[in-house]
């Protein structure tokens, strides 16, 4: 599996607590490890303020990874870049946000990247990563297991 972590999330813990939570990136990628691990997956995390560089690792991840979970930030409502890359790889994707995007500011209501990926979590907090990564791990294994049936 792979996620994303798109700008500013490098912050939290500090970024506007009231908002974000006061849990740290660190933590949140170690619990995703700790999840995955229980369930024999694997994790790799990356965490940039660059579009490019989500760009690069979206493009990177065909053929490498199963599965990714994306937390895009602001370049949820910005980024045809990244969801065009998404919807290139055709590899499942879970958009997930800390806060609840439809409940805040309007600018912020809208997604480029739920039209490509297989579901959104948003306003559980720091929950929402694990709660994506096993949403995501639970459909790899629904998809896995219908196929093998079909066979």
């Amino acid at each position: 599996m792979l996620v994303l972590h798109g700008p500013n999330l490098n912050l939290l813990g500090r970024r506007e607590p009231e908002i974000y939570g006061s849990v740290s990136l660190e933590a949140i990628n170690q619990k995703l490890r700790q999840l995955a691990e229980a369930q024999n997956a694997r994790v790799t995390t990356l965490q940039s303020n660059h579009e490019g560089t989500l760009v690069d690792a979206i493009q990177d991840a065909f053929g490498v990874h199963d599965g990714l979970a994306i937390n895009p930030a602001a370049y949820t409502h910005t980024s045809v870049a990244i969801r065009d890359a998404i919807a290139a790889i055709e590899i499942p994707t879970v958009e997930v946000h800390l806060s609840n995007i439809h409940q805040r500011e309007p600018f912020r209501h809208h997604s480029y990247i739920a039209p490509v990926a297989i579901g959104q979590i948003c306003g559980f907090g720091a929950r929402s990563y694990t709660l994506g990564l096993q949403a995501l791990l639970d459909w790899l294994r629904a998809r896995d297991s219908r196929t093998a049936q079909a066979e």
